[in-house]
């Protein structure tokens, strides 16, 4: 099946489990890389009023809180966030499926943290439910290079686009010269062009 052309209109944004505990456990990819990245798909998710749902994962326990450059940069959706239990697979777990239906989107990008164990089984499940999924690589990470590459590959087999955040930005935008467009171009610049060395 061919996937649709993701847009503001059509697509909501997950953020997985970007908690200062668990964060500490990748080492697949740069931590500031990745969150400078989930910044930037949290503001253009933000900027263009499409669906924003944060979530976390036991935030008492050793994973802890969202890092707090993702709480500042989105406050309504961190004010919203969906607070899980243990459940591995988000798109199982009640509060988390509900306010993905809410969204009344199809076509769903998702980035988080571990790429192996928090990403690879919501994006799995949701593909399974009729769902078409982007999942945002280098938004997400794993504890090794090797549990990221097997995620990602696991992922593909089974129905999920692999995506970048200045790809998946660029495919929202479509148009530079619209006022989405715009907007998007300035997150971009803001949040990833204007750092990039």
């Amino acid at each position: 099946m061919k996937s649709p052309l993701f847009t503001p209109e059509n697509s909501a944004m997950l953020l997985i489990d970007h908690q200062v505990g668990t964060m500490g456990w990748v080492g697949s990819a740069s931590l500031e890389e990745i969150k400078m990245n989930t910044i930037a798909l949290a503001r253009a998710a933000d900027a263009v009023g499409m669906p924003l749902i944060l979530t976390s994962s036991m935030e008492d326990q050793a994973q802890g809180p969202l890092f707090e450059e993702l709480q500042l940069a989105v406050p309504d959706a961190y004010a919203n966030r969906v607070l899980r239990g243990g459940v591995v697979d988000s798109m199982k777990d009640e509060g988390f499926a509900k306010a993905v239906t809410n969204t009344k989107r199809k076509n769903l990008i998702i980035a988080g943290i571990t790429t192996d164990v928090c990403v690879v089984y919501p994006a799995i499940t949701a593909v399974s439910e009729g769902y078409n999924v982007q999942v945002v690589v280098d938004g997400s990470g794993s504890p090794t290079q090797t549990a990221d590459e097997t995620a990602l590959r696991r992922m593909e087999s089974n129905g999920v686009t692999l995506t970048t955040t200045n790809q998946l930005i660029a495919e929202l935008a479509q148009d530079w010269s619209t006022e989405n467009g715009q907007k998007l171009m300035q997150v971009l610049f803001e949040e990833i062009l204007s750092k990039q060395h």
